[in-house]
């Protein structure tokens, strides 16, 4: 085969690209409360009469508002007050919004505790005929927890699927995507290991775990790809390279 410098640098990049993915399994392990724990969360709250799945659709709701809002009016407005939002400080920014969504989803529990007939069993609990105890919290106070984790999926999910496209060679591209997409599985495997908090009475420390963990590496991951940071405009100026099949000799 032949190939040349640029086509090296190019794969060098989309390797580096790789190492960054290998973080997201940690942020994808917070995101996926949504669907394992926060609508069980809503079964004990007031919903008045509203079933407990539709709060699930607030999160596709808030990312078809939330994404336009972000492209259209702040990242141009960074842009314009010189401010470098480059795509792996969204990344870092999306693992704190993960955590404060998870923050959120933890005082929230609390209150639902604290003002339940059956404390801390408010999923388990039915004192009356049949009728479970519910708290007097209006279930529309998730909102904050959907809002922050589809801000958070924005800044790390689609700045990712950007980050795996312009940085992989072309004939990369679907490696570099696919390691991308196995990090959500990866991710729930990993979260087999906390399936125990994931019930009565230790749903707060669930969400509070899932905070700190998502705080912490998004720190850590910073500390990782701050060079990668710096390298930014040099690896996106790297020209492409050319592959080929050497021509046989003679």
């Amino acid at each position: 085969m032949n190939f040349d410098d640029q086509w090296v640098d190019q794969v060098r990049r989309g390797f580096k690209a790789c190492s960054v993915f290998l973080w997201f399994p940690i942020y994808w392990l917070t995101n996926n409360q949504l669907n394992a724990t926060l609508t069980l969360q809503a079964t004990t709250m007031t919903i008045n009469g509203l079933p407990a799945e539709v709060l699930f659709n607030l999160g596709p709701f808030a990312l078809i508002i939330l994404i336009p809002i972000c492209d259209i009016l702040i990242y141009p407005a960074l842009r314009r007050g010189r401010v470098n939002f480059s795509a792996l400080k969204k990344i870092c920014a999306g693992f704190g919004t993960g955590a404060a969504a998870m923050i959120w989803s933890a005082v929230v529990q609390h209150y639902i505790y604290k003002t339940n007939l059956c404390g801390y069993f408010a999923t388990t609990c039915f004192p009356t005929d049949g009728a479970p105890s519910v708290s007097p919290l209006n279930v529309w106070i998730q909102t904050g927890s959907y809002v922050l984790i589809a801000f958070s999926e924005i800044l790390v999910s689609i700045t990712g699927l950007e980050y795996a496209f312009t940085k992989a060679p072309t004939n990369m591209r679907s490696l570099v995507m696919s390691i991308l997409t196995f990090m959500n599985a990866f991710a729930a495997a990993i979260a087999e290991a906390f399936v125990s908090l994931s019930a009565d009475p230790l749903l707060v420390w669930n969400y509070g775990v899932m905070a700190a963990i998502a705080g912490v590496a998004g720190i850590l991951f910073w500390f990782a790809v701050r060079n990668l940071d710096a390298e930014e405009d040099k690896l996106n100026n790297i020209q492409e390279g050319h592959i080929g099949a050497s021509e046989p000799e003679v």
